[in-house]
């Protein structure tokens, strides 16, 4: 089992070595967030999992610790946080026929230094009274003089718009993404600020009738009911490029070259692409799984069909320079 004695220690030190548990895990995601799949594979496999909530510095962690590091696994969301993991040197490939058969050849490194567990989509939360069916199709759209004055985001410099920039490039190259990325800005309805959910709540409050932003927060929304009304007054749309599909991003896993634990994180992350295990990670975070056979929960099946792009993550991690570059030259947040 999990021990969440040892979180609030790893937050502030390293682990204290592998006899504590049989893998250790360093993450960026809330501990509630992946506890229930551990927990399931620690009763069918009696392996412990040691969790440590890392929220920030884990590159620099990884870095220091070097090859003294206690980090069997690392577990991430967005593709730009597990490029800036591999950066460090601190990440070795696996090889595993398990892995390669659950996961989709764009939703894994080419070398095998990473692989998804779950995807999200960056869609847009569109107001039940003020937009139609249909008005929103794709990414492209959103740069009509249409939405002027119409449209809500977060910062373009988050790593989740500089996600969708870098998908724009992989489909029309870094000229018509400066010229996305200005009409976006031209079409804003204030300055970017707050997170996904604060433009949802613009919406309700009649600020904007459109926004960007990634489909779990509808769940984590419905959830709280100080924040059902934000999301009751808006529908997901999955938007698509003109010549894919919506745009996902990822929660991710790597193995460390320090691994203590080969074998047994490598029987984790086997696990974490397995049915059962796919179908509880979804349920518990409101995302998409990356196995095929696997289903969403009932509440992300109900927000309607979604074909996810077919641009590797790779590529798109390749590109976030780019996007970054193109969002301070367009000056997004100014």
């Amino acid at each position: 089992m999990i021990r969440p004695s040892l979180l609030a220690l790893a937050v502030a030190a390293p682990l204290a070595g592998p006899a504590l548990a049989d893998v250790n895990i360093y993450t960026t995601r809330q501990p509630e967030l992946i506890e229930p799949v551990l927990d399931a594979f620690t009763e069918e496999t009696g392996i412990g999992v040691n969790l440590a909530f890392v929220q920030e510095g884990l590159p620099e962690r990884l870095r220091a610790e070097g090859e003294r590091s206690p980090a069997d696994l690392i577990m991430v969301v967005d593709i730009a946080n597990l490029a800036q993991i591999v950066e460090t040197g601190a990440i070795q490939p696996v090889q595993s026929d398990v892995l390669e058969a659950a996961v989709p050849e764009a939703l894994r490194d080419p070398e095998g230094l990473w692989y998804a567990l779950t995807t999200r989509a960056r869609i847009v939360y569109a107001s039940k009274e003020r937009v139609a069916d249909g008005e929103v199709t794709t990414y492209e759209d959103l740069t009509s003089p249409e939405w002027a004055g119409r449209i809500c985001t977060r910062s373009g410099t988050h790593n989740y718009n500089l996600a969708l920039l870098s998908a724009v490039i992989a489909h029309h190259g870094e000229e018509a993404a400066r010229d996305w990325a200005a009409g976006i800005k031209a079409n804003l309805a204030r300055r970017p600020e707050g997170n996904d959910r604060a433009q949802v709540r613009a919406i309700w409050a009649g600020q904007c009738d459109i926004s960007l932003g990634n489909t779990y927060y509808m769940g984590l929304m419905l959830n709280d009911p100080d924040q059902q009304e934000w999301a009751n007054s808006v529908r997901i749309i999955y938007p698509e490029f003109e010549d894919g599909g919506t745009h996902v991003n990822i929660s991710g896993i790597a193995m460390t070259k320090a691994a203590p634990n080969r074998e047994e994180a490598l029987q984790l992350m086997e696990y974490l692409v397995s049915p059962a295990a796919q179908e509880i990670y979804a349920e518990v975070n409101n995302e998409f799984p990356v196995l095929a056979e696997a289903q969403p929960s009932e509440l992300v099946a109900s927000w309607g069909e979604m074909t996810p792009d077919n641009v590797s993550l790779a590529e798109l991690a390749s590109h976030r320079a780019q996007a970054l570059r193109i969002m301070e030259e367009v000056d997004f947040d100014g």
